[in-house]
C-alpha cells in the first residue's frame, strides 16, 4: 500500500512529434507525383488546413493542396485523430496531419485518381499514420 514516503511515481512519457513551427503553408514542402499508369508528373503544394465541421458540416480535418495549380481538398476522418489520441496519449499535430494528407494524395495521384475532394476514411488515416511511422 503506498504511503507518503513510498508513493508510486507517475512518469510522463514524451513521444517525439513533428512540431507546428513556421507558416502552415510550409508544413509540407512542394513535391512531385508521377502516375504509375501514364508517367505524367504532377506538381503538388500544400496550402492549409481547417476543421471541416465549419465549412462542410463533416467530422473531418480538411487540408488543401494545389495540384498543377488546381485546388484539391482532402478531409481526414476526425475519428482517426481520436483513436490516435486514445492509443498514444497525445494529439496529432497539424504538421503530422498535413503529412498524412500529402501521402494519401500521393497514393491517389499515382493511380490517376484525381478529384476535387477526397474523404479519407478512419481506416486509411490510421494506416497512413502507421506507414509514415507517427508514434
Amino acid at each position: 500500500m503506498p504511503t507518503e514516503t513510498n508513493e508510486k511515481r507517475k512518469e510522463t512519457i514524451s513521444r517525439p512529434s513533428l512540431a507546428n513551427t513556421g507558416a502552415m503553408s510550409t508544413f509540407v514542402g512542394a513535391f512531385e507525383v508521377t502516375s504509375k499508369l501514364t508517367g505524367q508528373t504532377r506538381q503538388c503544394r500544400f496550402s492549409h488546413m481547417w476543421n471541416g465541421i465549419a465549412t462542410r458540416h463533416s467530422d473531418t480535418i480538411d487540408t488543401k493542396f494545389f495540384v498543377d495549380g488546381a485546388a484539391i481538398v482532402l478531409g481526414l476522418a476526425h475519428t482517426a485523430f481520436v483513436k490516435f489520441r486514445e492509443r498514444t496519449g497525445r494529439d496529432l499535430t497539424d504538421r503530422e496531419a498535413s503529412f498524412i494528407a500529402a501521402e494519401y494524395l500521393r497514393e491517389r495521384l499515382e493511380e490517376e485518381d484525381e478529384r476535387p475532394l477526397y474523404d479519407v476514411s478512419e481506416k486509411d488515416v490510421l494506416r497512413l499514420i502507421d506507414q509514415i511511422g507517427i508514434r
